[in-house]
């Protein structure tokens, strides 16, 4: 494998499989190599869902660009986690220029999308091209939707008759973890249909103004009538429905590498390197993937000193001791912060439109499809299926709040929550992403380098 072409040193690039398993020789020259370069603190970078190796190195190049003019004294290494997630090539990669492939919507499949679902789910050859094929056709019967969400639940793995083993949770009841994502066990049609209004209303500025049903998502001549008004176009939500499938399948991924490889991986790095301190940054799933690295950290390790979540594209609720609608549940990771010697730093933008619309609904028809009717309600900031990167910590007693130059003026907490509102930056992009991929920013190193503590 080729070196990565990335602007700083030391560097070293860590390899996860869908299992945790990470590449044993890269493991072995970074326990060697950090003691002996003399790295005091290392800044680990998980990158999120939608990515690949070359979208990841370019993202890691980019965002450790301005650490070593913004603290030049200090003895800095740098890791990039590569991690098998889907990058849906019509999705542009974090802070880069938007391909005219990406700017425009359309349903049908193209072959980088085509290949890395053959990659992140390797064995399913012909059930991919059997949804390709769906998406080219786009059939108007109400029974193709039907056939398309089944052959998404044999992608990704979701058995209807055992519930609750696909997915990792967010959050936990008395009762145990939450079911497996409703929207994949249920009417196909229907979900597709509302992932289709979504979409428009996000195309559309997400203003209400849109008051047309969908209907049956018949189309009346080749370019269809629905997308010739700028009305929400079934297939556009089919797409949708395979991209939330991935994404529900590259969550659970994310958890299981933190916590089954990073956290002791991290674990090991405290035991050859003790004096080594740790900073933890995560964007979009990969805030999921460090922040489970927590939960696998060994017994009595301290050496993680900061954790930066940048658009984290899960639960705000993750964190909390207690439910705020349903007082006999709580975050999966309740208490993890305290495995941090130091704060737990949220970024989060009110114009990531994926984890202020997209999210959010998804992950209302995960726990009740009943209730996906008022496509606003998502970005009401009390939602309960709100997303850390879009509001924040939630429901976390202690939990302090900073608007972004606020936070760069002050002295951050030295342990705890805490918030950071990133909009004054965070703000560029599109639907139906809108600003979440936009995090290469100077403000943004140097937050991670307060939340550290490093000079």
């Amino acid at each position: 494998m080729a070196e990565p072409e990335v602007g700083v040193t030391p560097y070293w690039e860590l390899t996860f499989d869908a299992d945790g398993d990470v590449n044993a020789g890269q493991r072995d020259r970074l326990l060697k190599e950090a003691t002996e370069r003399g790295v005091k603190d290392l800044i680990v970078f998980a990158h999120g869902w939608n990515s690949d190796r070359s979208g990841a190195t370019r993202l890691y190049s980019r965002f450790f660009e301005p650490f070593p003019g913004l603290a030049p004294n200090a003895r800095l290494g740098f890791v990039g986690v590569v991690w098998p997630s889907m990058r849906f090539s019509d999705e542009p990669i974090p802070d880069f220029e938007r391909t005219v492939t990406a700017a425009a919507v359309a349903p049908a499949l193209d072959k980088g999308t085509r290949g890395g679902l053959l990659e992140v789910f390797p064995g399913r050859a012909t059930l991919v091209d059997q949804i390709a094929r769906m998406l080219d056709q786009q059939p108007d019967e109400e029974a193709a939707l039907e056939e398309f969400g089944r052959l998404v639940r044999l992608l990704v793995e979701l058995h209807p008759e055992a519930p609750g083993t696909a997915f990792a949770a967010d959050t936990v009841a008395a009762a145990g973890p939450q079911c497996d994502p409703e929207m994949f066990l249920g009417e196909a049609a229907e979900m597709c249909r509302e992932f289709a209004r979504a979409l428009a209303e996000e195309r559309a500025g997400a203003d209400g103004e849109l008051a047309v049903g969908v209907g049956t998502g018949t189309r009346a001549g080749p370019e269809g009538v629905q997308a010739s008004f700028g009305l929400p176009r079934v297939w556009d939500g089919a797409h949708e429905l395979l991209r939330q499938a991935t994404y529900f399948a590259m969550k659970r991924r994310a958890g299981t590498v933190g916590e089954r490889g990073l956290g002791p991986l991290v674990g090991r790095l405290s035991q050859v390197a003790p004096g080594l301190r740790v900073h933890l940054v995560g964007h979009s799933f990969g805030g999921r993937l460090v922040s489970f690295a927590l939960r696998g950290l060994p017994r009595g390790v301290r050496n993680v000193k900061s954790v930066t979540l940048l658009q984290a594209a899960f639960s705000h609720y993750a964190f909390a001791a207690r439910l705020p609608h349903d007082a006999r549940g709580k975050g999966v990771l309740h208490g993890q912060q305290d495995r941090v010697d130091g704060p737990l730093v949220c970024c989060f933008s009110r114009f990531d439109s994926a984890l202020g619309t997209v999210y959010p609904m998804a992950s209302r028809m995960a726990g009740d499809s009943d209730s996906a009717v008022d496509l606003r309600l998502p970005r009401l900031l009390g939602s309960k299926w709100g997303a850390l990167g879009f509001n924040g910590v939630q429901a976390v007693a202690g939990t302090k709040g900073f608007k972004l130059a606020d936070a760069l003026r002050a002295k951050l907490p030295v342990s705890g929550c805490v918030n950071i509102d990133a909009s004054a930056v965070v703000k560029r992009g599109g639907a139906p992403s809108g600003a979440h991929g936009d995090i290469c920013h100077r403000e943004l190193a140097q937050v991670v380098l307060a939340a550290g503590r490093i000079q």
